[in-house]
Parts: structure tokens; C-alpha cells; sequence
């Protein structure tokens, strides 16, 4: 690719005082871009929430780097180790780099999110690309609270109707971003809210809105939050788009999370979550701690999960559940996403309440395995620690629907799931990864999945023993469509 057929690239500088990887650097289109650097999962070892922040010894540190660029641009990567090996996901874009000494050179066609994984999947390299902004608003706006390029740290903000939180690319703010009955919001830029600087409890997450609606989220990097990064209460007609949540690493650090909330569209965004990565609840409170407001009532609904690429440490990548304290979860479509990597399950229903789960579509989904993978593991004690065994063979669930108490939530009751479809998923290993679907009594079942066009390897799955799923009691009208190999 010649410099004159690449796209302009965008990219601001780090602000001064910020850390910054000393792993990579990197140029996109012959222009340098800052490497940031956050902490992540090493491990799959987990507690359910201890009164006590993880222990760092179960982390490492990764690197990040994000520009602007509309079309087709050249990458170099520089690291700072021997290169054994490169692999940049998702696979589907079909990135073949070459290497030279140190240097690790490709293209890409145009935006998008990817990792560069050198010597496997330590210590990796995510990079965003983003497409170029769009009418950012003016930082004289009354509406707009504006974070230009620099360090700020504003604590809580807090938005009302018809307001717009900016965060400008080469911004980093350490703080947090809420709302509560508000209508009309935005939160947008290129920029990062980071935010470490809050006690596991005291920060409310990256991003937190209850009760809102007319909603647009887009572009922003969100970094280390302290419990779940960007979660919707009670919310409806809302976009989340371009997010990239990375430096998940704390206990509970769920990655998108969507409660109660109806009409919702999330695209194009990247996450990596130490525990799930996107994923549908039911919630029966959810108006926050002593606030007396219950969002129970109202269903999960309409909601469309496309183009986004997932990595997932610890728990589940695309979900359904565990708590499910709600109506319904209806009208639910996960498509085109690359999981590129699952630690336990990769597409998920874990239905324990009492909603009633129907016409959930995963579609055009593509998983990652890779050849050895950690198996996840409850901690005992608080000095306990994980050990990797070269013997084991563990692989991560592809398609799980169970029905089953948990103790997620006080709600006694329980639901049904009717009429699921996984369709044109695509399996990428050496391994066969399993599933599994189980009800909990015949009040109580799983009735109505269809298997269209499962394939491992290029292989087509034809028979719950091709595809190595286990069908337990109380489940029914399990169809597989098609067939052909």
C-alpha cells in the first residue's frame, strides 16, 4: 500500500504525566501514536466480591493505543522482546503481519478494533481504530461539559437532561460519569475515563445511568472501573457505540451491562472484561442502594448486540443472566461479533428468576479458542494461588442454556426459555469446545432451539454429538437445520 492510497490518520498526543506502555510503540499511516498502558486478568482465579480488592500478584499489565483514520492504513508495531510468534485478532479480518527484527508490520482496511498478541496472549497490544469524528460538540457550549487534551480529575459527574459529558481524544479523566432521570444525554469523545482513583464500590463504574432515556455513548475508551464499566438501569432508546472497555481486571468487573432496559442498540464497540463481557440482566432492584426504586417490572427488550469483538477472562462473553428478575427478556439478537477469546462460555443464557426468555438470536458469531486454555477457578482461601497445569485439557462452553436457582437475586420464582437460534457460528480451534442446555422441571424448560450452520474448523455440525452438546432433562424441540458437511 503506497502512502497516497492510505487514509489521513488523527492522532493527539498522551498528556504529559500520563504513563505509558514501555512494551510497544506504534505508528498507523506513518504517524506515530502514544501506547497507553492498563492492567489485566493473568489469571482466571475469582471470588465472589470478599469485602477486599484482588490481589495485584493476579494481574498484569497490557497496552493500548487509539487514532482516526476513515479508510485503509498501514500499522508498524515495535516490541520491546523477541518476536517468537505474531497473531492479530479478530482473525476474521484476515491480518497476516510480517516481521522484521523487531518490528511487526500489516495493513488494515480501515477501522475497527484489534489485538497484536507476540508470543501469545500475554502482555498484549489492543489498538483502536476509530472512524473520524462527527460534529464534536464546542467547548463553549453551556450543555457540554468539556475535557479538552490534559489530565483532569473531576470525581463524579453528574448529568441532567439535555447535557453532554465530551472527553476529547488526549484527554484522560479520572472520575466517573451517572445520571438518573435524565432524557436527552450524550457522552462522547475519543478521550479515556479512567477510573482507578475510586475504591472498589465508591466510583459507580466508568459509566452508570438509571431511569434514562435518549441515550447516545460513543467513542470513548473506558479504563479500570471499579465495578461493572458501563451499565443502563432502567433505561430505553439508547446507542452505545465505539466504546472500547479495557483494564478490567478487578472482581465484578463486568464489561457492558444492560438492566431492565428496552430499545437498545450496542455496535462497534471492543471489550475486555475480567469477568462478562456484554450482558442482559434482570435486576430486582436497580434504582441503586436505599433508593427504594425497583426497575422489576419493566422487561428487557429490543436489544441488538452487532459488530463488536470480545474478550472475555474470566466468566461469560455474550449473556443472558444470571439474574433474571424481570417479566421478560424478549426480542434479543447477538450478531456478527468475534469472540476472541472466552474463558468460560461464549454464548450464554443463565436463566435462575423468574422471566420468561424467549426469541434470542445468536447469528454470525465467530469464536476464537485457543490451543491450551486456563480453566477457571473459585479462590478458597485469600492466599490462594493459581496454578497452571500443561496437562489439563480445558476447553471454554460454545452455546449454554441452563435454567436453575442462583443466589444472584431474592426473586423465588422461575421462568421458561422458548425459541432460541444459533446460526452461521463459526468455531476457530484445534479444540471442540462443548455445550449444554438444561432445564430445571417440566414447568420449568427449554423449548425451542434451532442449530443452524454450526461450524468448527470449516466443518459443518449436524447431530448434538457432532457438535458435542449435551441435552439434559427438560429440554425440547432441539432442531438442527441443514446438515449438509
Amino acid at each position: 500500500m503506497s502512502k497516497s492510497n492510505e487514509a489521513k490518520v488523527s492522532v493527539q498526543p498522551a498528556p504529559a504525566g500520563e504513563p505509558l506502555s514501555g512494551d510497544y510503540s506504534v505508528a498507523v499511516g506513518g504517524a506515530a501514536v502514544p501506547v497507553y498502558s492498563c492492567r489485566v486478568s493473568a489469571v482466571p482465579l475469582d471470588q465472589v466480591w470478599p469485602g477486599y480488592q484482588r490481589p495485584i500478584d493476579q494481574t498484569e499489565l497490557a497496552a493500548f493505543a487509539y487514532c482516526d483514520a476513515a479508510g485503509p492504513v498501514s500499522v508498524q508495531v515495535t516490541a520491546q522482546r523477541e518476536i517468537k510468534s505474531v497473531v492479530v485478532r479478530p482473525l476474521s479480518r484476515k491480518i497476516t503481519p510480517s516481521v522484521k527484527g523487531g518490528q511487526i508490520s500489516f495493513k488494515v482496511s480501515g477501522p475497527g478494533q484489534l489485538t497484536v498478541e507476540v508470543n501469545g496472549w500475554h502482555n498484549a497490544l489492543h489498538l483502536f481504530i476509530n472512524p473520524p469524528e462527527q460534529a464534536a460538540p464546542r467547548s463553549d457550549d453551556p450543555n457540554v461539559r468539556y475535557f479538552g487534551p490534559g489530565v483532569h480529575h473531576p470525581g463524579k459527574i453528574v448529568l441532567e437532561s439535555n447535557q453532554t459529558v465530551y472527553v476529547a481524544a488526549g484527554a484522560v479523566v479520572y472520575g466517573s460519569i451517572s445520571a438518573q432521570k435524565a432524557n436527552n444525554i450524550r457522552i462522547l469523545g475519543r478521550g479515556i475515563v479512567d477510573v482507578s482513583e475510586s475504591e472498589r464500590g465508591k466510583g459507580g463504574g466508568a459509566i452508570r445511568l438509571r431511569d434514562c432515556a435518549d441515550i447516545t455513548i460513543d467513542g470513548l475508551v473506558l479504563r479500570d472501573p471499579d465495578v461493572w464499566c458501563c451499565t443502563l438501569l432502567g433505561c430505553h432508546n439508547a446507542e452505545i457505540s465505539n466504546v472500547k472497555c479495557v483494564g478490567l481486571w478487578r472482581y465484578n468487573s463486568d464489561g457492558i451491562d444492560l438492566c431492565n432496559s428496552q430499545d437498545i442498540h450496542v455496535h462497534d464497540c471492543f471489550v475486555r472484561a475480567f469477568d462478562d463481557c456484554i450482558v442482559l440482566k434482570g435486576l430486582m432492584g436497580g434504582g441503586g442502594r436505599n433508593s427504594g426504586v425497583s426497575f422489576v417490572d419493566r422487561p428487557v427488550r429490543g436489544i441488538l448486540v452487532e459488530r463488536c469483538v470480545i474478550w472475555n477472562d474470566w466468566g461469560r462473553a455474550l449473556e443472558i443472566g444470571a439474574e433474571t428478575s424481570t417479566p421478560e427478556i424478549a426480542d434479543v439478537v447477538f450478531r456478527d461479533c468475534d469472540i476472541i477469546r472466552t474463558d468460560y462460555i461464549a454464548m450464554d443464557i443463565q436463566h435462575g428468576h423468574r422471566a420468561k426468555v424467549h426469541d434470542i438470536r445468536f447469528e454470525n458469531i465467530r469464536v476464537e479458542a485457543d490451543d491450551f486454555n486456563l480453566r477457571p477457578v473459585i479462590q478458597k482461601t485469600r492466599d490462594e494461588k493459581y496454578v497452571t497445569d500443561p496437562k489439563d485439557d480445558y476447553r471454554p462452553y460454545l452455546m449454554y442454556i441452563v435454567i436453575e436457582p442462583n443466589s444472584w437475586s431474592a426473586d423465588p420464582n422461575h421462568g421458561v426459555v422458548r425459541n432460541v437460534v444459533f446460526k452461521d457460528i463459526t468455531v476457530t480451534s484445534k479444540l471442540f469446545l462443548p455445550s449444554r442446555f438444561q432445564g430445571l422441571d417440566a414447568e420449568h424448560d427449554v423449548k425451542g432451539v434451532t442449530i443452524e450452520n454450526v461450524r468448527v474448523n470449516g466443518r459443518q455440525c449436524a447431530t448434538p454429538e457432532e457438535a458435542h452438546l449435551e441435552i439434559r432433562p427438560h429440554v425440547s424441540d432441539v432442531t438442527f437445520v441443514g446438515g449438509t458437511k
